[in-house]
């Protein structure tokens, strides 16, 4: 279907749910809600998890997530769409049925391989299937350095590396790709947007925090709001950047492992504290 642009923003989610609520789903519809859009979810997985790790993950079948998506898609519709853990080849065709059935709406692809504690989150059967059918469909591909790796054969070390998968993703069919520096050690963190016009790098200080689960959920929803908002793309990874950087630095300090990001930082900076 084709869509005249939403001034809200609308973005579906098609993810995986996180019990702990920091990652998956629950962050993605903080996030959007946060920056003002309106987020609609077709759910993946049910995983069960806290910020110790993934003790479970229970698949939504294929044709229910397609089924979920296409009922926002035939009624509320998006203005973007966002992908995170589609676990299986099953999952993967399913979502690029959604995705093209919603005709030209910017999709925000997440490449969601592993989870925080290492538990895996797409299985070796649908790599190649993201990877050809994916990719070629991203508006914008998040991967972080694993991922960047895992999608191009390429070592992701430095920005040298991040540079040169983040090309290789371009050259796959990617319209534009945020390749995360969180994993290359450093005092820094660099962020590293490739476009077919150029790139932009975004920098800060790295943040000593176990506190940031949830990080590459939050940042890829982000980005989606963005363009359904009608921001274009350095925009919006911009303002996400700066959003995600602010939640990891006042997260709430819940829970014994990775901790969640602070999503609703904006409310309780423009309020006074109760008194």
């Amino acid at each position: 279907m084709t869509q005249a642009p939403h001034r809200l923003g609308r973005v579906l989610v098609i993810a995986g749910s996180d019990s702990g609520g920091g990652a998956g789903v629950q962050a993605d519809i903080k996030t959007v809600t946060m920056l003002g859009g309106y987020a609609a979810s077709a759910i993946t997985a049910i995983t069960v998890q806290n910020t110790l790790g993934v003790t479970g993950v229970h698949v939504i079948p294929a044709e229910v997530v397609k089924a979920q998506a296409l009922a926002v898609l035939d009624d509320i519709g998006a203005d973007a769409i966002k992908t995170g853990m589609l676990g299986d080849r099953a999952t993967v065709e399913a979502c690029v049925e959604v995705i093209d059935r919603a005709h030209g709406v910017p999709v925000v692809i997440d490449p969601v391989m592993a989870a925080k504690g290492g538990s895996v989150l797409l299985d070796s059967g649908a790599l190649a299937a993201f990877a050809r059918l994916l990719i070629p469909r991203a508006a914008l591909l998040t991967p972080n350095a694993p991922e960047a790796e895992a999608l191009t054969g390429l070592v992701v070390a430095d920005l040298d590396g991040q540079r040169r998968a983040g090309e290789a993703l371009l050259e796959a069919g990617a319209g534009a790709v945020l390749v995360k520096g969180g994993h290359i050690p450093g005092d820094r963190v660099v962020d590293l947007l490739l476009t077919h016009d150029g790139e932009l790098l975004l920098e800060g200080p790295r943040i000593d925090s176990r506190h940031t689960h949830g990080t590459g959920c939050t940042l890829a929803s982000a980005c989606a709001v963005g363009l359904a908002q009608g921001l274009d793309m350095q925009a919006s990874v911009t303002r996400a950047w700066a959003y995600v950087a602010e939640a990891i630095r006042l997260a709430p300090g819940l829970g014994a492992g990775h901790g969640p990001l602070d999503h609703g930082w904006p409310i309780r900076k423009a309020q006074p504290p109760l008194q």
